[in-house]
């Protein structure tokens, strides 16, 4: 753990971080209703109103209770970002999804010391599902602790996936690697919140996860629940995870080298 924050510290900020997103994102939730604004940021990359509503009350939030902390975001609100302890937030994860009124999207926030993800805070409005993890302290949903799954075979492994922004443009996709795991594991998924995806692998849900191209705030919290969890989280490769690479590879840890021999195989 790194000297920058104590354990207690990080118990008194995550009750805090919680008590914020429960706010911003029953907010949130209440308003699906009204009439939506999307902007595109890229060809299929959205943006509306609420990502930025939401984004702004955070930053207000932390930016206040913890005036030293640096604040890395999603929409280009950041705030001293090379500060060696800083936030990591991703207001509205699934934004697709949300546009669309499809209930599969979160609030993702990870704080960052020296470099190590030390906090991750991830939290579904629509199901009322909290998923939190500290550092050396295990993951939990709803208070309770989790753990990922027991499965040890591909072929009777539930996997998810995400597709890259760019993927009418580049041939750096994992089309190709998705239509082999189609065929070798149980079944594949693709519900369009990396920070979901990493919970649901991390509580047991899914059994393996990978995908190219994600922003840290994508993956900041959500990869440190994974591992707290009991699960392994590298690149393609088996080499050491970064929130800052361009692959993550997360699984319950016991279909973890299956799946790296696929992926290095295929490639991409």
């Amino acid at each position: 753990m790194p000297q920058l924050v104590t354990q207690r510290d990080l118990t008194q900020t995550l009750h805090f971080v919680v008590n914020l997103v429960h706010r911003v994102g029953n907010k949130i939730a209440k308003k699906t209703r009204k009439k939506i604004r999307v902007e595109f940021k890229g060809e299929i990359d959205l943006v509306t109103q609420y990502d930025r509503n939401a984004q702004k009350n955070i930053v207000l939030g932390l930016s206040k209770q913890y005036p030293d902390y640096g604040i890395l975001s999603e929409e280009d609100v950041n705030v001293e970002p090379d500060r060696p302890v800083r936030w990591i937030i991703d207001p509205l994860d699934g934004t697709t999804n949300f546009a669309h009124g499809l209930p599969i999207w979160a609030i993702s926030i990870g704080l960052e010391a020296d470099g190590e993800i030390v906090l991750g805070v991830v939290y579904d409005p629509n199901r009322h599902e909290t998923f939190t993890a500290v550092k050396n302290r295990g993951a939990r949903l709803n208070g309770r602790r989790i753990c990922v799954s027991r499965v040890g075979k591909l072929d009777r492994s539930l996997l998810v996936t995400g597709f890259p922004y760019d993927i009418r443009r580049s041939k750096k996709n994992n089309l190709r690697q998705f239509s082999e795991f189609a065929i070798r594991a149980r079944a594949v998924r693709r519900l369009g919140s990396a920070a979901l995806d990493l919970c649901y692998t991390a509580c047991g849900r899914f059994d393996g996860y990978w995908e190219l191209k994600l922003s840290p705030w994508d993956q900041a919290a959500g990869s440190l629940i994974l591992s707290e969890a009991g699960g392994r989280i590298t690149d393609f490769a088996g080499r050491p995870f970064s929130i800052y690479g361009d692959e993550v590879l997360g699984t319950n840890g016991l279909i973890h080298r299956q799946m790296m021999k696929i992926l290095t195989r295929i490639g991409v």
